[in-house]
């Protein structure tokens, strides 16, 4: 009796870039057979995210050695697949086809799905840190895995309200956001705890990172390693809204980090808390605080180079 193939899970969201993922699925499947013809690939459709959650979790809690999860879409597929992987040992692909496709710029993978796909035939998965958050989440539960950037103040706020956004404009609607949003901005309170210690100050955010980039392209971490065992916070003070209106630009190119207004540090773990907080991590919904964040350093295998 010849050996049980190995199997992996593509799991997608067709809808995914204004309809991207499902036009180029099936390239991307062929793809996979032809360059993994000893492994039985299994593709599963999510038209939601509550339904691409069980999906994911479905397919890690059946994993056998050998087998893999690959998901494809947007960051908040990425997300998804990321939270149910961590911990497990089950190796996760990552196929990019929606409009930030930050969560694989971070790690270095391919932003084109034929080129990401062929990484994942390659059969190299490393591990990569994540960011173990706690508290009482959005839609239920206390812990949830991020691999990007958990963001709480104006970049969350901005985040919220794209998301919510449904004309056709791509990653146009981060800076249509944005604009919404600056109009009206004020500094938030934050209560951060790090060793122990608070600190209490006003500002327009914290962001804490594991990769570099964020809200389609932002580079809120320049040089973020999401294999130091490290988070990368990145805190801007207050400002007026003209020199925030003047920074975002430049953050997708980093070179925001030298404006006085902007700290940066690393710890292991932070702990945020404050009124009119509310947080997101990769793109989607973690909740109000308080929340505490870690480093979870290899909680993460992943198709990266």
């Amino acid at each position: 009796m010849s050996p049980e193939r190995r199997g992996l899970t593509l799991l997608v969201n067709p809808s995914a870039g204004r309809g991207r993922a499902g036009r180029i699925l099936p390239q991307v499947s062929a793809a996979l057979v032809r360059s993994l013809p000893e492994v039985a690939l299994s593709v599963v459709r999510a038209t939601d995210f509550a339904e691409a959650d069980v999906g994911a979790r479905a397919c890690v809690a059946a994993a056998r050695p050998g087998d893999a999860l690959i998901v494809m879409g947007g960051d908040g597929m990425m997300g998804l697949g990321m939270d149910a992987v961590a911990g497990t040992g089950v190796p996760l692909g990552l196929i990019p086809a929606g409009t930030g496709n930050d969560i694989c710029r971070g790690l270095g993978i391919p932003t084109h799905p034929l080129a990401a796909a062929r990484l994942i035939a390659r059969g190299r998965p490393r591990p990569v840190d994540a960011i173990a958050v706690r508290g009482s989440l959005a839609r239920g539960g206390t812990e949830r895995f991020v691999g990007s950037v958990v963001a709480s103040g104006f970049d969350a706020r901005v985040n919220r309200r794209a998301n919510h956004i449904r004309l056709p404009i791509g990653s146009l609607r981060y800076a249509a956001s944005a604009l919404a949003e600056l109009a009206t901005f004020e500094p938030l309170h934050y209560k951060i705890t790090i060793d122990g210690r608070l600190r209490e100050l006003p500002a327009m955010f914290v962001a804490v990172a594991n990769t570099a980039y964020y809200g389609g392209g932002m580079q809120i971490a320049p040089g973020a390693d999401p294999s130091d065992g490290l988070l990368d916070v990145t805190v801007i003070h207050p400002v007026s809204r003209f020199t925030l209106l003047r920074l975002l630009p430049t953050m997708y190119g980093g070179s925001f980090v030298r404006d006085p207004s902007v700290e940066r540090f690393r710890t292991p773990a932070i702990d945020i808390d404050g009124a009119g907080l509310y947080a997101m991590g990769d793109g989607e919904e973690l909740g109000p605080p308080p929340l505490s964040l870690r480093a979870d350093p290899g909680a993460l295998l992943v198709y990266a180079p």
